[in-house]
């Protein structure tokens, strides 16, 4: 029986995902065997030991200790793409809003007072202040084009837009999603200058932080329009204010509410809606409870921010996983011990990913617990697991 600790709401549809014959789920609960999480925050949280995995109903990973979980061999599992239309649909949204001033318009209409008369007059020579302008034509610029950025690009060529991506690691898979007319940007600062909406769909790192500075937010439209419902601190909030102010960009609409921002008068700020609908809670929960059980079972591995992909189909056999330092001649030193105890492996794979590998071993019989102490013994071995071997997963 594994043990899975919650420490948020996790979708019903994902935890089904958990067959109760093998899983106990609860929201307090002793030596689990893995942890699901959204939002809650566990840097300072004391991680039991025998937690084997974490497994984030989401895309970004800041609220889990990656590093230090990747040096006790535990893989920390995300959901990318899961929210992707969720996302997709909110930056179109705010896109529509900006151009069309509709947050101000209505800000205007809920300030009418007096009889319907009155406000209808105050209607007709108030509107003149809320003219915007159409979408077809116009150049959406894309940066980061990952499974959301992919659908933003793709959405917005069939508004009849213009885009423009940039993304230097691309990868083959969203490549091949990306309509065909999507033009590339040589870099950031190439795509700013030929934009008139702007949307942002990076991870926040020492690279990507104030992506969008002073110098940056000159090179902008002058009724260009920034979107960032991808992670606060991309954008240097001060900078932008100070264009909107000065009337060098038209608006900026994000998920991040601040002092600075929230008042602004161009500026809409959401309360982090990005992914906040049932049908993309329900996706990231299928997704990595599918992860984790696939983990905590046969040792395979898809959509970890720190292991390497790896899959082995099951044909049989006692499947052993041990995760260790990617350091030589690991694979050889454990195909020795095992050789040593008259033990055969059918079956093999090994990958690696930075400073982690992983190995899984199909094998003729179940390791004697001496034996998976002898691997565990050895330098560099994080921990080795013994998937549907008697006495012990």
């Amino acid at each position: 029986m594994f043990k899975i600790l919650t420490l948020n709401n996790i979708s019903v549809k994902g935890l089904e995902r958990l067959p109760r014959e093998k899983y106990e789920i609860a929201s307090e609960i002793s030596h689990p065997d893995a942890v699901l999480v959204r939002s809650a925050k566990m840097h300072d949280m004391e991680i039991p030991a025998t937690v084997k995995a974490i497994g984030r109903a989401g895309a970004g990973v800041n609220n889990i200790p990656v590093a230090k979980m990747t040096e006790r061999g535990v893989p920390v599992f995300n959901a990318p793409g899961a929210n992707a239309n969720a996302v997709k649909e909110l930056v179109l949204a705010g896109m529509l809003i900006a151009a069309r001033n509709i947050a101000q318009a209505w800000a205007f209409a809920r300030g009418l007072s007096g009889t319907d008369e009155h406000i209808h007059k105050a209607v007709e020579s108030g509107k003149k202040n809320f003219v915007g302008f159409e979408l077809p034509g116009r150049t959406m610029g894309v940066i980061g084009l990952g499974a959301i950025g992919v659908k933003v690009a793709n959405a917005a060529r069939a508004l009849g837009m213009k885009a423009v991506g940039h993304d230097p690691t691309i990868t083959v898979q969203r490549a091949w999603q990306l309509a065909s007319d999507v033009e590339q940007a040589l870099s950031v600062d190439d795509l700013l200058s030929r934009s008139d909406f702007v949307s942002f769909h990076v991870p926040l790192t020492d690279e990507t932080r104030h992506m969008i500075n002073e110098q940056r937010v000159r090179l902008l439209k002058k009724d260009a329009v920034l979107l960032n419902f991808s992670r606060d601190g991309i954008i240097d909030d001060r900078a932008v204010v100070a264009a909107l102010d000065a009337g060098q960009i038209y608006a900026y609409v994000c998920d991040f509410p601040s002092n600075l921002l929230k008042d602004h008068p161009r500026c809409i700020t959401l309360p982090h809606l990005g992914a906040s609908t049932r049908e993309a809670e329900e996706n990231c929960a299928v997704m990595v409870a599918d992860q984790v059980r696939e983990w905590l079972e046969n040792g395979n591995v898809a959509n970890a921010v720190n292991f390497p992909e790896i899959y082995l189909p099951r044909n049989g056999g006692h499947r052993v996983a041990v995760v260790n330092s990617n350091v030589p001649n690991m694979v050889g030193q454990i195909s020795t011990d095992l050789g040593a105890a008259g033990i055969n492996i059918n079956d093999m794979l090994n990958r690696s990913r930075g400073d982690i590998a992983v190995t899984l071993l199909d094998l003729d019989k179940t390791p004697p617990k001496d034996v998976v102490a002898q691997l565990s013994s050895i330098a560099g071995v994080l921990s080795v697991r013994c998937l549907g071997c008697v006495g012990g997963h």
